[in-house]
């Protein structure tokens, strides 16, 4: 074979590659709203950037006649290329052949360029839509599969590793996207369950559809598996390109920063937020989206747990992660949901050396047998373990309430802090006047010729001597009373001050997270 033979075969068999499994299942993909692996690539990384790795690749089972079903690649697109300038490793699964389904040689792809990401400190970006496990290979799929698992959670907080469901994610194939930072998934066409419908039905005799069981609704807002619900792929691959420009390529990195030129940084608008009924509920959005630079607020888990707000924003350019209680819902509470969905985002961030604020505006925990009997206590205590364990720059704001161990728990001085700001109209206290006066002055209340009345007097004077940050100022526990318009000024001049902070944990193993 000549020169120009061997490069027309070269042509062809690229050709074969391209063609995936086909072009009338490409239309195929297509029909069902749905894009192809390679154009998923394309959309998401910059032109003419990607390059392939793995093309070639085919199955290497002969069993149940798959000797002569093989197709080059196997089923999966991966390689590297760059977003907005910046290195990415990226896996495409392709949902024409097989189903998607996991092969040994599959797996092996995969593993490569998570080889290659950790070595050479980028992203990896998994675009998934497989039916699981390839049937025919048995346990070398399992295997397979195995080996990814492990990648994962040897990258985990050394590279940031993003998943998009654009498909059927089931059974083993679902491990993966769990372990990796954040779950991207598409209305109406992508779901992620262990066990589908049918065994459903068959072992609990419940019918439900797969949309209902494991669609992006479902896992946006019940079960939090999903940090993001998209109306369609192409708002799911712009919303991995958004997540990016927010995170560094790796943990010994600083994250992206956008030119700014300081100005003038107070905002009256923030004085006027806080209701004058301490008891009336307000949006924690507009403190946060009047203090961070403008229409900087990517938030993530935005339909979970929405009794907290967590996102990256930007602070006069510079990336920053956000953790906030919502009083608008369920007056800004701290549940069971609301502390796992915190707890994971401030470990990212600390992971990531991505710089905290958080606004505290939290009345305690949420009481009732629901929460206690699903381990509140240490569902709870993995906010306080996150807060606690990390040590990148962290500010807190105290907008209203600080009550019980919910103020500890919010990223207290007492655990980290490196600064803490109040307003005038935050009050921290063990609980609510009302409860305290109650417990305090019970006798006292109870021998009055009027309760009602007396009960009433001791609020006001519980309510003067606590409702105010300024016993805790006075013990150091915050480090300045500002007016609400000031915030900004004084977090741009607080995170500058911290940019050098160094902060080691003691020599450990690894700590035990009470999971």
């Amino acid at each position: 074979m000549d020169k120009k033979q061997k490069i027309k075969l070269l042509e062809s068999k690229i050709e074969e590659s391209l063609l995936g499994g086909g072009k009338d299942r490409i239309e195929s993909q297509h029909s069902k709203g749905k894009l192809t692996a390679r154009e998923r690539i394309k959309l998401l990384l910059d032109e003419d950037s990607f390059q392939e790795l793995g093309m070639f690749v085919t199955h290497r089972t002969n069993d149940f006649g798959m000797s002569a079903q093989k197709f080059l690649g196997d089923g999966v697109v991966t390689g590297y290329g760059t977003v907005d300038g910046r290195l990415v490793y990226v896996f495409s699964q392709d949902f024409t052949i097989f189903g998607g389904s996991l092969s040994e040689a599959y797996a092996e792809k995969i593993v490569k360029i998570m080889d290659l990401a950790m070595k050479n400190g980028a992203p990896v970006i998994g675009l998934n839509d497989s039916g699981g496990a390839r049937i025919q290979e048995g346990v070398l799929s399992l295997a397979g599969y195995a080996d990814i698992f492990y990648r994962n959670t040897l990258a985990s907080g050394v590279i940031p590793q993003i998943s998009s469901i654009m498909g059927p994610c089931a059974g083993g194939a679902v491990y993966s996207p769990a372990i990796t930072d954040f779950n991207i998934m598409i209305e109406n066409t992508s779901y992620m369950f262990v066990t589908g419908p049918n065994v459903v039905k068959t072992v609990t005799h419940e019918e439900v559809t797969s949309e209902e069981l494991g669609g992006a609704l479902t896992h946006s807002s019940k079960s939090g598996v999903a940090h993001f619900s998209c109306a369609n792929e192409m708002e799911g691959i712009n919303s991995i390109k958004k997540l990016l420009s927010y995170i560094p390529q790796n943990c010994e990195e600083e994250p992206p920063k956008l030119p700014y030129e300081p100005q003038d940084e107070i905002r009256p608008e923030l004085n006027d937020i806080i209701p004058e009924n301490p008891n009336t509920p307000y949006d924690m959005r507009e403190v946060i989206n009047l203090v961070i630079d403008d229409t900087s607020f990517f938030e993530v888990h935005k339909n979970f747990a929405e009794n907290i707000l967590v996102g990256f924003g930007r602070l006069g350019g510079k990336s920053i992660g956000i953790v906030a209680n919502q009083p608008a819902f369920l007056a800004g509470v701290l549940d069971i949901n609301s502390s796992v969905k915190a707890a994971r985002f401030v470990r990212f961030c600390d992971s990531f050396n991505i710089p905290l604020l958080v606004f505290e505006d939290v009345p305690g925990f949420l009481p009732g047998t629901d929460q206690e009997w699903n381990a509140i206590i240490t569902n709870g205590a993995k906010l306080l373990y996150a807060f606690s364990e990390a040590t990148v720059p962290r500010i807190t704001v105290i907008t209203r309430k600080a009550y019980g161990g919910a103020y500890d728990v919010m990223n207290s001085k007492h655990i980290g802090a490196d600064l803490s700001f109040a307003w005038p109209t935050s009050e921290i206290a063990v609980m609510g006047a009302k409860g305290a006066a109650e417990i305090i002055f019970r006798n006292e209340i109870k021998k009055a010729k009027d309760p009602e009345a007396k009960w009433k007097e001791k609020e006001e004077e519980y309510n003067n001597l606590f409702a105010n940050p300024y016993i805790a100022a006075s013990r150091g526990y915050i480090d300045e009373v500002i007016k609400p318009e000031q915030t900004r000024d004084r977090l741009i001049r607080g995170f500058k001050m911290l940019e050098n902070k160094v902060d080691k944990l003691p020599k450990k193993k690894h700590g035990n997270i009470p999971l």
